[in-house]
């Protein structure tokens, strides 16, 4: 499985506008309800989940990034949605530093196996300094689409 087979393409941007942790979830939430990928009427739910899912412990990893993640009954599928802030956001990150690559995963409730793979192969992606700097200095979000397909060819 590719990344690029569950990222919603239409739920990536490079302007992330969010400046708190519940910000973020609810930004990006909304990006996947814009991109048909989850129901308006289930956008509540899946912040809900993701939050408590967060007060379990940060998902922020370092270096910059957070992997938000949860699973729902409001999902039928595995989705995600990525972004970058350009200013960082404080999100209680194991190294204490601001985080501005979010990969917001949000997967069935029986998806326990896939769902513990998508995360790791995200992490996989991300822990490439030169991806991860090249992530943060796109100018669209085609661009980090473009980024996330060469390298999720490259990682086969």
């Amino acid at each position: 499985m590719k990344i690029t087979d569950f990222l919603c393409r239409d739920a990536v941007t490079n302007d992330l506008e969010a400046s708190t942790k519940a910000e973020v979830i609810t930004e990006m939430a909304g990006l996947l309800v814009e991109a048909g990928a989850i129901e308006k009427k289930h956008k509540a739910k899946i912040i809900e989940t993701l939050m408590a899912r967060e007060a379990l412990g940060s998902t922020a990893i370092g270096q910059g990034i957070a992997i938000p993640h949860g699973k729902s009954e409001a999902a039928e599928k595995m989705v995600a949605a990525l972004a970058v802030s350009r200013k960082g956001v404080p999100f209680d990150s194991l190294d204490g530093e601001l985080s501005y690559i979010f990969f917001l995963l949000v997967a069935p409730i029986d998806s326990a196996g896939p769902h513990l793979k998508v995360l790791a192969q995200i992490s996989r992606l991300l822990k490439d300094k030169f991806f991860r700097d090249s992530l943060k200095n796109t100018k669209s979000g085609k661009e980090m689409l473009d980024l996330v397909s060469q390298e999720d060819a490259r990682l086969g």
